[in-house]
C-alpha cells in the first residue's frame, strides 16, 4: 500500500514517502540490469522526486528526466534536485500522460513509471504504453513498477484489500491485471521481456520496444 507524502523535516517543499525509501534499492537493482549504459531516461509520474534523485546519483552515465502532472510534486522534485546538486537530472516536466505530451519529453532512451497504473484510470495506462511504443527506440525499455494481478488473482491478501480501498476511493482506479497490460503493450509494439518479484508484493515489469 502506498504511503502518504510528508514534508522532509525542516523543509516544506521536499516531500518524502516511506515507500520510496523502502523500494528504491530493489528498483535500482533492476534498473542496473535493464537500462542502457548511457542515454536519457524519462520518468513518468515521478511523485516526490526521491526516486529520480536516487537513481540519478547511482547511475551517473544516464541523464534523468523526471515529470509529474502535479505542481506540488514538481516543486518537490526540483527541491530534491537542487539539494542533491546533481548534474545529470533535469528540471521536472509538467506531463499528464492522458494529455498532449510536451515537446521536451522527446524520444528518450528508456522510460520508467513507478506506482501510477493502480491510482489512475485505465486510459492512463493505455496512453503510457502508446507513447512508449511511439517514442522509444528499437530495443528501448519501459519499466513499470507496482502491484499487479496475475492469472486473475491478487498476489497477496494485502493487495486485494488495497485494491478494494482504491476502487472505493475512485471506481476508475484499481490494481491492473498484468495480462491486460501486456496485451495493451503488444498493440503498441512492446513485448514483455521480464517480470521480477520485488518487496511488498510489487512487480518490476520490463517491456521491450521491437
Amino acid at each position: 500500500m502506498q504511503s502518504m507524502e510528508t514534508p522532509e523535516p525542516g523543509d516544506g517543499v521536499r516531500l518524502s514517502t516511506p515507500a520510496a525509501k523502502r523500494n528504491r534499492e530493489p528498483i535500482l537493482a533492476l534498473l542496473r540490469e535493464v537500462l542502457p549504459a548511457s542515454g536519457r531516461v524519462l520518468e513518468i509520474a515521478s511523485g516526490s522526486g526521491e526516486h529520480a534523485v536516487h537513481f540519478a546519483q547511482h547511475l551517473p552515465a544516464l541523464i534523468w528526466q523526471p515529470s509529474d502532472p502535479s505542481a506540488q510534486a514538481r516543486r518537490s522534485i526540483d527541491a530534491w534536485r537542487r539539494h542533491a546538486e546533481l548534474t545529470n537530472i533535469e528540471s521536472p516536466l509538467a506531463l499528464d500522460v492522458t494529455q498532449p505530451w510536451p515537446d521536451e519529453a522527446g524520444e528518450p532512451s528508456a522510460m520508467l513509471c513507478i506506482n501510477m497504473l493502480h491510482i489512475s484510470p485505465w486510459a492512463a495506462t493505455q496512453a503510457l504504453l502508446r507513447e512508449a511504443g511511439h517514442r522509444l527506440p528499437l530495443g528501448g525499455v519501459l519499466i513499470v513498477y507496482g502491484p499487479f494481478m496475475r492469472d486473475g488473482e491478487h498476489t497477496a491478501a494485502s493487495n486485494a484489500a488495497f485494491d478494494a480501498d482504491l476502487r472505493q476511493r475512485d471506481p476508475a482506479w484499481g490494481i491492473r491485471a498484468l495480462e491486460d497490460v501486456e496485451a495493451e503493450a503488444q498493440l503498441n509494439g512492446l513485448a514483455l521481456q521480464r517480470v521480477d518479484e520485488l518487496p511488498a508484493n510489487n512487480l518490476g515489469v520490463v517491456f521491450l520496444r521491437h
